[in-house]
């Protein structure tokens, strides 16, 4: 009797919780760099011995489905080299083309691309002039740009429509519909102040030159754009409340925290406080970084933020936020609670302690294998060449971490060496999407000075179905929506975003794993403009589009290669 009532006891756990969990010792990953086409292309820092701050950060990379072909094409931001102190050589960015045959081609220079120089960072891909297609923001060390695609061509337009309106070192952007107006408005954020003129001497044996730390330098507040509706915009940093804090920004990311329907910002500072911006409404916004808890580590110190993402990690379905630290500062991980405080999270989850030496630049939380929980990838790589003379137990080089979520937003790390991400790197951008439409999550990575990375996932995976959201009478970007999925007895929730990780741009189509399950029993859609419609029984294996207004379950394709699961 009491085997018999413990079997049944222990089958209604499961029922309830259990989606199917991955072992993480069949997590694998497959460099396709080569095989893809992209093993031509190499970041270039300028590094030729100046020892120039600039050269230590990296750049950002992005999926963009340029052509509108349904299959993401890949941006990678070039970096540049020095003469004079002025960038030149290379093409800014560069556009590689999906064959929707697992390659890729280049055909920079056919979109109009090849010409464009400039000492690149940040990439951010959105649609702010509702067109339908995807246009994308490129930050600079000194002016912006952006690309106006025009039927898969792209024309550089920052000047003319007013969001190249100064010099300055830009880094991380995000695009989001600030006001609700219907149309993306850009946030920017800014690194320090910074000229090959006022570049800084610093040592580390008295004699010969070393990059120096970002607190000998200037920070710089961040620039706000509202979208006219009219094809340009109006830098309106101060009437939203952005300039209130001076920082040195390298992550920005999307969530709405109170569950509102108004998308809040968090920033992520290098060595100073990092930021929290409220959403008032009306395009206004209040920074609560110290008031809610997220501002500092647990020692109360300002830390060396750079990577950052917001999810949903367990059955609390409150929003947690996650920041990626310098060597010697975990992880910072923060979950949202009723009171409108964040609690620090970083011991409970168990990621403080394997992130404790990892300087983590790229960082996104994604649900690698599918069993219906949130991820977390973590992209790492030192700023100095010769830290491991100075410091024992971390190197220039350094390994990338993913750690599999258990369903109650504690976390385990994956071996490396099994999993096929074995290799020391000097990590920097890092962005997800499902570049082979085999229905799970592919990693694209960008070396500091170095080589880009195709992962292909090739997990033993769960179900899933993938999630795009349409505005059709508008054109309006689907930023900012949420949707929220039950499917047997567990709930699910995630945001279309732009932005996150670090200075790069994921796939904007949701991808919920279902573990075993079958189908979503149900989906509710909290659209930008405040209208929710539900939709039930969308069964799994096939990406669907849903279009605001029109009570319509879409198959746009199932996924390839999926018959066996």
């Amino acid at each position: 009797m009491w085997n018999s009532t413990c079997t049944f006891l222990l089958l209604i756990i499961c029922v309830s919780g259990c989606t199917g969990p991955q072992d993480k010792d069949t997590i694998r990953f497959t460099d396709v760099t080569s095989v893809a086409g992209l093993s031509g292309f190499k970041h270039t820092s300028g590094a030729s011995g100046d020892m120039w701050f600039p050269e230590t950060m990296g750049a950002g990379v992005g999926f963009i489905d340029y052509d509108g072909d349904g299959w993401e094409d890949i941006l990678l931001v070039g970096g540049n080299s020095w003469e004079g102190g002025e960038s030149r050589a290379q093409p800014a960015v560069s556009l590689f083309k999906n064959n929707q045959d697992g390659t890729f081609s280049e055909v920079t220079t056919e979109v109009g691309l090849g010409g464009v120089q400039a000492y690149g960072f940040g990439v951010a891909v959105a649609d702010p002039d509702n067109d339908g297609d995807q246009d994308f923001f490129l930050s600079t060390l000194n002016t912006n740009l952006f690309f106006r695609n025009d039927q898969g061509v792209f024309k550089e337009v920052g000047k003319e429509i007013g969001l190249a309106d100064m010099d300055a070192w830009s880094t991380a952007a995000v695009f989001f519909d600030a006001d609700q107006d219907g149309w993306l408005d850009v946030l920017v954020g800014q690194y320090v102040v910074w000229s090959p003129e006022t570049d800084q001497w610093c040592t580390i044996d008295t004699v010969n030159k070393e990059y120096c730390t970002p607190e000998l330098y200037k920070g710089l507040p961040l620039r706000y754009y509202h979208n006219l509706g009219d094809g340009t915009f109006q830098e309106q940093s101060s009437r939203a409340g952005f300039d209130v804090q001076t920082g040195k920004t390298l992550g920005i990311a999307l969530v709405d925290v109170n569950r509102d329907s108004k998308m809040d910002v968090v920033v992520a500072n290098d060595t100073e406080r990092d930021l929290l911006f409220l959403n008032d409404g009306e395009g206004t916004f209040t920074e609560r970084g110290l008031q809610s808890g997220i501002a500092l580590s647990s020692a109360g110190k300002a830390t060396a933020g750079m990577g950052v993402d917001t999810g949903v990690i367990d059955s609390t379905n409150q929003a947690v936020l996650m920041i990626g630290n310098f060597s010697k500062e975990t992880l910072g991980v923060f979950q949202y609670s009723a009171s409108g405080q964040f609690r620090d999270k970083s011991a409970a989850s168990q990621l403080g302690t394997p992130s404790f030496l990892s300087n983590t630049f790229g960082l996104f939380l994604f649900d690698v294998d599918l069993d219906a929980d949130q991820d977390v990838f973590v992209y790492n790589g030192h700023v100095h060449e010769k830290v491991a003379e100075v410091q024992e137990g971390i190197s220039h080089a350094q390994y990338p971490q993913l750690f599999l979520n258990d369903g109650r937003g504690q976390f385990e790390e994956v071996d490396a060496k099994a999993a096929g991400i074995d290799e020391r790197m000097v990590g920097r951008g890092a962005a997800y999407a499902d570049y082979d439409r085999d229905g799970d999550l592919d990693v694209l990575l960008l070396e500091n000075n170095r080589p880009a990375r195709l992962w292909r996932n090739d997990n033993e995976t769960g179900h899933a179905v993938q999630i795009k959201l349409v505005v059709p009478a508008s054109g309006r970007s689907a930023i900012g929506a949420r949707v929220e999925i039950n499917h047997g007895f567990k709930k699910q929730i995630q945001w279309v975003k732009s932005g996150s990780s670090y200075l790069s741009a994921s796939s904007q189509i949701l991808t919920f794993g279902l573990g075993n399950d079958l189908k979503i029993d149900s989906l509710s859609v909290f659209w930008p403009d405040g209208l929710v419609e539900t939709f039930t029984d969308i069964p799994a294996q096939q990406r669907v589009v849903l279009s605001q207004g029109q009570r319509e379950i879409k198959t746009q394709y199932q996924f390839e290669g999926t018959s066996s699961r």
